[in-house]
């Protein structure tokens, strides 16, 4: 993955996923697993994801809870291996990956008459504009059933310098950063029509060493450093991200929220 990989400019996700690294949200798999304890999911119901990339947490959620899991990817290579990864799971009645773009739901055709119980967003809101984050809430509202559930985990940025926090965040991970703060993902939510039931806030320790361990194990942590050691630009591109995640560390944090559509 590494040798395809352009280190100067590839999104920050892809680079930590080159050196080995699996918790690529910023509150971990711990702020995940609370978000899908919230959600309290049944074997009858279906879970509409977004970004869904090899289809590797679309395949966890239908192992674990028996649910049917529709996935929204745009890159049509990693639609690709997803379908694979599906195959190979033995999971092909319980997980499908459409191509297609997450702020135009309506033109993907096997999904834009259906509705689901559950719309599943991880660090997918952050990367869009203010404006975008808008008509995507939209289209979910539209995409869920009456009593369905909105479970998103993002990027929460808090304090006066949101401006400049956005702007070292798109610099450092080369995509576009637009996190919001508490307040303001909230208020997003629920000037979609959503009902927020649950909610809660951390801090952002995407790249300390202690969570790693901790979330990821040992072996993970040894392949992190090994492959930084080895690879200086991958080196370079981490640190970087490291030091604007340190730099700013007061004023940024995770956010998962789920919120109901009325019945």
């Amino acid at each position: 993955m590494t040798d395809k990989l352009d280190m100067n400019k590839a999104p920050g996700h892809q680079v930590l996923a080159a050196a080995g690294k699996k918790a690529l949200r910023p509150g971990g798999f711990g702020a995940t697993e609370k978000l899908l304890e919230w959600a309290d999911f049944h074997a009858d119901q279906t879970v509409l994801e977004f970004a869904s990339s090899f289809g590797y947490s679309a395949i966890s959620l239908a192992k674990r809870y028996g649910v049917h899991v529709v996935g929204v990817e745009q890159n049509p290579d990693s639609v690709a291996r997803a379908e694979a990864n599906i195959a190979k799971s033995g999971l092909a009645k319980q997980v499908e990956i459409f191509q297609g773009d997450i702020l135009h739901l309506e033109q993907i055709a096997q999904i834009s008459e259906q509705q689901f119980d559950y719309v599943l967003a991880e660090a997918i809101l952050t990367m869009q504009s203010d404006a975008a984050k808008a008509t995507l809430l939209k289209g979910i509202y539209n995409r869920l059933k009456p009593g369905g559930q909105l479970l998103i985990h993002e990027l929460r940025v808090e304090g006066e310098q949101i401006d400049e926090i956005r702007r070292d965040l798109s610099a450092t991970i080369r995509v576009n950063a637009c996190p919001l703060s508490t307040n303001g993902w909230s208020h997003l939510v629920q000037e979609t029509g959503l009902i927020i039931e649950n909610l809660d806030t951390g801090p952002m320790m995407l790249l300390n060493p202690y969570r790693i361990l901790k979330e990821e194990g040992i072996l993970a942590l040894l392949t992190m450093a090994w492959r930084m050691l080895t690879r200086p630009a991958l080196r370079r591109r981490i640190l970087s991200m490291r030091a604007t995640f340190v730099r700013h560390s007061s004023n940024l944090g995770y956010i998962v929220l789920a919120a109901r559509k009325p019945m």
